[in-house]
């Protein structure tokens, strides 16, 4: 290995993270705070849970019960079901509202620029693994034209699978990722500018609203950034304890 190129890859590293933490309105560089979500901790906490419940298996028998899905006039657009992507045994869930194009190209969600926004959260802003320590899918599998809001109809025909995907994860938090996940979970319209940042309950799991990654690329300001990010330092307290 080049001793140069390595250098070289360390620097870029640290000035990425830099810039990370000034978009976030940091003046200086904060302590390091280490989760071990995904080290033995994690193991024994989940062993005798994992064993009886299989999550993975779980989560296979709902995404073939989901099967080439016709239930919904969404299946008439799209390339390809976005069903979700991570660790079955994920503490951490979260929920988007629908694949956009990038997601319908390649079957999973999250990829395209909201993705790499979300990567960035979860990576840099909680100092977590994206596919060890989360899983990430949607209130609809399939795009909506347009990258419109699914609507009511199409939520109803979905919404089953996304039930059995939390059922089968039990995951210890759930993050609901912008208006229509957050009022899909809470079964009301969310006014998600006034109650993002708060603590919900969804079937007995904790529940967080917060703005989804998309917004802030719309709206990328140091406030809305700064907000994200207090928001996830809560779901933090509570993975940790």
């Amino acid at each position: 290995m080049n001793p140069s190129s390595t250098r070289s890859d360390k620097l870029r590293e640290l000035k990425n993270y830099l810039l990370f933490l000034k978009d976030y309105g940091y003046t200086e560089i904060p302590q390091q705070v280490e989760l071990q979500l995904g080290a033995s901790k994690k193991a024994d906490k989940k062993t005798s849970s994992s064993s009886t419940q299989n999550n993975p298996a779980l989560l296979q028998a709902v995404q073939e019960e989901l099967g080439d899905c016709t239930r919904c006039k969404l299946s008439e657009g799209r390339n390809k079901i976005v069903f979700g992507s991570g660790n079955p045994n994920a503490d951490l869930v979260f929920v988007g509202e629908g694949p956009g194009k990038d997601e319908d190209e390649q079957g999973f969600p999250f990829v395209g620029r909201a993705g790499k926004k979300l990567t960035e959260i979860i990576e840099k802003g909680m100092g977590l693994n994206r596919e060890q320590d989360t899983y990430i899918c949607n209130i609809v599998k399939c795009r909506p034209p347009g990258n419109r809001d699914p609507e009511a109809d199409e939520i109803s025909a979905c919404k089953p699978f996304l039930l059995k995907q939390l059922e089968a994860i039990k995951p210890k938090v759930i993050v609901a990722l912008g208006k229509p996940a957050s009022s899909t979970l809470l079964g009301r319209n969310v006014p998600i500018t006034k109650e993002r940042g708060t603590w919900h309950e969804f079937e007995g799991i904790k529940l967080m609203l917060t703005f989804h990654p998309s917004y802030l690329i719309r709206f990328y300001t140091v406030e809305n950034r700064k907000a994200v990010h207090e928001d996830m330092k809560k779901v933090l307290e509570v993975l940790r304890k």
